[in-house]
């Protein structure tokens, strides 16, 4: 009797166990690199001081090194829950495809497969935002590029980073990926405002018109917006909403209003913390792990290697160049990450 009564209980357990939920992850991230300029003089661009001869004189070896460090960087974030590299990387301030190609091919991410999604955009000094995505996960569809056009106050040009929109494939469920890089701060925020506004309402036209071919499409924008989750680009025209759990139809969820809120950033300037670098998420994407995948968390990768450990700038992200000086580091920013899960039976 009590041998069966044991059998019976083994079972039990052996069937809510065998009941566990299981998830897929998969991990999105995205990295202002601070300058990846070839050596090459571009005669078509600004980007004279990126070259032996110009004001950083920056030679091959710095750029090998510089291909070095930033395929590190890429290659370890969200390495300790997946055991590898990200699943889909924007990136922002490359210069062209051949950058991207050497990135790729470097050792430390070449076994990874990515593909590579770029596009020459009109900005005066050649910098692009692209897309890359491993092969074996994510099969692209739509490739689109939507021009920002912004002019000065005589009427003239201000030409500046096009939005990047791919929609996919991943892991058999569609998703849109749209990578940013808004218009700097430069003469000021407050002067600077209305280009970084102008930004975000093409970036919600671009959702809108997305959300009104598929109400429930999953949608994904990252990017660097030189704007922070509290400003009215996100709160007023995007509007993005801090919280889950508060999200309404029509409503954005940022993950990283609640980090900027509790003093974190991704890039620091005389002293104070900026969370530029963000990606958020359409309610389609939120807590619905049983019809695909969903938002499970984010974060700031900032592990102490691609952080200044000495020095004026102690405590800041180790960039390539500091002051003026070479310092041999990464970038200004710190890359941002997103992790989607997916039960698995």
């Amino acid at each position: 009797m009590i041998s069966r009564f044991v059998i019976i209980l083994c079972l039990i357990f052996q069937i809510t166990f065998s009941q566990k939920a299981k998830y897929k992850i998969r991990s999105i991230a995205f990295y202002n690199v601070e300058n990846l300029f070839d050596t090459i003089n571009d005669s078509l661009t600004f980007d004279n001081e990126r070259t032996p001869n110009g004001k950083y004189k920056w030679t091959k070896k710095k750029y090998h090194l510089k291909i070095e460090n930033i395929s590190k960087v890429l290659s370890k974030i969200g390495e300790k829950l997946t055991s590898t590299s990200p699943d889909i990387i924007g990136l922002c301030e490359i210069e062209n495809k051949q950058v991207l190609i050497d990135l790729v091919n470097h050792p430390n991410l070449k076994s990874k497969n990515y593909g590579i999604i770029h596009h020459d955009s009109p900005d005066e000094r050649g910098i692009d935002v692209a897309l890359l995505y491993k092969r074996n996960t994510f099969i692209p569809n739509t490739i689109n590029n939507h021009r920002l056009l912004l002019f000065d106050e005589d009427g003239f040009r201000n030409h500046t980073r096009d939005q990047l929109v791919v929609e996919g494939i991943l892991d058999g469920e569609d998703i849109y990926f749209i990578v940013n890089h808004w218009p700097s701060r430069s003469g000021g925020e407050a002067r600077s405002k209305p280009n970084r506004n102008k930004a975000a309402k093409l970036n919600k036209r671009i959702i809108d018109s997305v959300q009104h071919v598929n109400p429930e499409a999953k949608l994904i924008s990252m990017g660097d917006f030189n704007d922070d989750p509290t400003n009215s680009s996100f709160k007023k025209i995007l509007k993005t909403i801090g919280k889950r759990k508060n999200v309404k139809d029509g409503e954005l969820f940022n993950p990283f209003e609640k980090m900027y809120k509790k003093g974190f950033g991704s890039l620091a300037y005389r002293d104070r913390w900026n969370l530029f670098d963000q990606i958020f998420i359409t309610k389609s994407l939120i807590n619905d792990t049983k019809n695909g995948y969903a938002f499970w968390k984010a974060g700031i990768y900032n592990p102490s290697f691609i952080i200044n450990q000495k020095g004026k700038y102690k405590g800041y992200p180790f960039r390539t160049y500091a002051g003026g000086n070479y310092s041999k580091g990464y970038s200004d920013h710190f890359p941002v990450y997103m992790f989607l899960i997916r039960k698995v039976e």
